[in-house]
């Protein structure tokens, strides 16, 4: 399988494109809806660009790490209703389509929104759901690490391993190449610590 990691600059960069597809389309939204937990770091920015104070979350749980779950779930609903607002759903990745399609469908019951549209940093094609905007297309599947996700990716991972790293170099010898190839070396020294924390006491 292959990775790609974003930094924060990266991602920054990504929301920029995204705001302008936006922008330019002439949509304007009066609500964002964030699919919690990926899609809050870039709803919040453009909350924040578009100068909207109503951002809300809608909890769907799809992935742990680079494992998929079996099914989508929706364990924190949606704490409003949306007849007549203007919506922007925002998700980090759009990947199998699945959280977007009980996203969409769990909308149904809280009313009918005017419009209602939805985004993403990374469309993948392989997605069921294509959404209205995104910042960069995926025509080539990969897994993508965000900066917020990075100890939770590295967990899944090493979690994996028979015999589980004792120190912070044979953790990282012992993950995917093309997983750790991309990560600067400044931010690999911040998490390995916390992840062999996750990993379980490693001083036996």
């Amino acid at each position: 399988m292959d990775y790609e990691y974003i930094s924060w600059n990266r991602f920054y960069r990504l929301c920029g494109t995204l705001y302008r597809k936006v922008n330019e389309s002439g949509f304007e939204a009066d609500l964002i809806i964030a699919i919690t937990r990926g899609g809050y770091p870039a709803a919040r920015v453009l909350a924040d660009w578009f100068g909207l104070m109503d951002l809300v979350g809608l909890k769907i749980e799809h992935y742990r790490g680079p494992e998929k779950q079996a099914r989508t779930t929706v364990p924190y609903p949606l704490p409003l209703r949306i007849d007549g607002r203007r919506v922007l759903m925002v998700d980090d990745v759009s990947d199998s389509g699945d959280t977007f399609e009980a996203a969409l469908a769990h909308l149904e019951q809280y009313g009918h929104a005017a419009d209602l549209r939805t985004a993403v940093l990374h469309h993948k094609t392989s997605s069921s759901h294509v959404p209205d905007y995104h910042a960069h297309r995926v025509v080539k599947w990969r897994w993508i690490t965000y900066p917020w996700a990075l100890v939770e990716d590295m967990s899944a991972l090493a979690e994996k391993i028979t015999s589980k790293p004792r120190d912070e170099n044979l953790l990282l010898r012992s993950l995917p190449a093309a997983f750790v190839r991309n990560i600067p070396k400044g931010v690999l020294e911040q998490v390995t610590p916390v992840v062999l924390d996750r990993l379980g006491d490693t001083s036996e």
